[in-house]
Formats: structure tokens, sequence, C-alpha cells
């Protein structure tokens, strides 16, 4: 069993549409499976959160719940086990034409309680307390999507929302669409060029709301739990391309080679030095003007 670690992955920007040609993941018998096993963890300090006042959003006195009983939404946005294993990774096999059934991804969002999240993501992934007993929301809520696919959001709070996708390699954004105060789904098509993988979804009135998105076109992925690791079977025996990602860093790649019935281990590790925090996005700078 082989793994041949490679650069951190840098994507390639490409402007068009992916080309029509391209072949379309097809479901197939999978003939002496094997699985790609892994931990992803962080090195270094946990980053320090994001922190913003609720006095600079509109309607900011309705977002309280999520607050920090100060007046301010603090984004806990890495969330990390007692052995070091990150949550909120999405690992990603590349390049998989054929193979298992592929579950289709709904794409459906909710914004409640001055948030984005997915809608099928259960309540105790959502909310934390911190050490005073206040509500939290746990950042950052991040998925998978499928490129050329519709995502929708329907507006559950009594307050108007702005719904922004950004394409976060280029600053590009993809889709704006507003968010009345109603039970009707909103949004669009997602469109990203060809070669880029990472949305941001964002609230254009409400900073704090946001939701992250990894573009993936076959079923061998997973999204790591507290203790970072991930388990992703039934592959075809053969050489891969496997991507780990999280909002705020780069994605790694690694190849790997599965072995007929047989498993191949591949870790992550994600350098927490990296993240640098500007200084009104801190507990001391906050977003004030001075």
């Amino acid at each position: 069993m082989k793994v041949i670690p490679t650069a951190c992955f840098t994507l390639i920007l490409v402007t068009g549409m992916a080309a029509s040609h391209v072949q379309a993941y097809q479901e197939a018998p999978v003939k002496d499976g094997g699985s790609i096993t892994g931990t992803a963890t962080l090195k270094g300090p946990v980053p320090a959160p994001r922190v913003f006042l609720l006095s600079l959003s509109p309607f900011g006195e309705y977002c309280k719940k999520i607050s920090d009983g100060q007046g301010r939404i603090v984004l806990q946005e890495f969330t990390v086990g007692p052995e070091g294993g990150m949550q909120d990774v999405v690992v990603a096999v590349q390049d998989v034409k054929s193979g298992k059934p592929f579950t289709p991804i709904t794409g459906r969002f909710e914004a409640t309680d001055c948030m984005f999240h997915p809608a099928d993501v259960p309540a105790s992934e959502l909310y934390t307390s911190d050490k005073n007993g206040h509500t939290q929301h746990i950042h950052p809520m991040v998925g998978v999507i499928e490129n050329h696919k519709a995502i929708s959001v329907v507006n559950k709070d009594p307050i108007f929302h702005n719904g922004q996708v950004f394409q976060r390699e280029r600053g590009n954004i993809m889709l704006n669409f507003p968010l009345p105060v109603s039970g009707k789904p909103r949004g669009g098509i997602l469109n990203f060029d060809r070669g880029l993988k990472i949305g941001e979804m964002i609230c254009g009135m409400h900073e704090f709301m946001q939701t992250w998105g990894f573009v993936v076109d076959n079923p061998y992925y997973a999204k790591t739990p507290i203790s970072g690791k991930f388990d992703i079977n039934q592959l075809s025996p053969g050489t891969y391309r496997v991507q780990a990602w999280h909002p705020h860093f780069k994605p790694i790649e690694k190849i790997v080679e599965v072995p007929p019935g047989g498993s191949v281990s591949v870790n992550f590790e994600f350098d927490a030095s990296k993240i640098k925090r500007r200084t009104f996005e801190t507990e001391k700078g906050l977003r004030m003007f001075h």
C-alpha cells in the first residue's frame, strides 16, 4: 500500500463552463472494492474566533439568540477534538467515472435564527453553548454541492435576508437573490467556472451568516466529525487523487493506491499558523469605526 504526498494543491483558474463532452458519473458494479481511511488534523493552536457587532447589522436585535450576550456574534470556525482531529473537513476522491450509487445532493438550505445551514442538518450540529450558557451557532457549516445544479433557501426568520453565493477562488459572485419574509424557496443554478470547486453563501445584510460548499461529482467523499476521521469505501482498485479541504485553507492533495479488497491510510494536516485574522475581525479590534 503506497501513499505519495504532493505539494499543497492550488486550483487552476480556468474560465468557461465545463465542456459538454465531459463524461458524467455512471453507477457500475465494484469488484474487489477497497477503502481510503485516515484523519484530518489541525497543527498548532486553534485560531481565535471572528467577532461581529450586532449593532452594525440591520435587524441585529433579532439575531441576539446566537450572540454572546454582549451584543456580539462570535464565529467559532474551527472545531478540534481532544486528539487534534478537525471537524468539517471535506475529503473527496477526484476523477472517479464509475462505481457505487451516487445519491443526489439536494442543495436545500434554511435561514434560521440569522444562520444559513443545510436543511437536513440536525440541531445538535447547529448550536452549542459557551461557558456562560449563551447559545452559539457552530461555524462553519460545511457541505458538498454539485456544479450546474440548483440550490434553494427558505427564510424562516421574520426579518429580511439576502443570499449571495461567491466562487471563492476568484471572488466572483455567482448568484444573488432576495430572501423576504416568506416560506417560499428562493435561489438558482450554481455554475462554477471549470476547475473551480469552492463556494460560500453569505447574507448581504448579515456578514456572520455564511455556509460553505465543496463541489463533488461522484459519491466518494466524506465530511469529518470532531474526531477528524474519515472512511471512503467501495472504490475499485487503482490510483486516485484525493483532496482534503476546510473553508479557511487551500485544499491539500495526495495520491493514493487502493489495493483490491483492502484499505489504504492517508492523513491530512492543516497548519493553523497560516490563519491570519484582520484586526477588525478580532475580539480586541471588533468592527468599530475609530
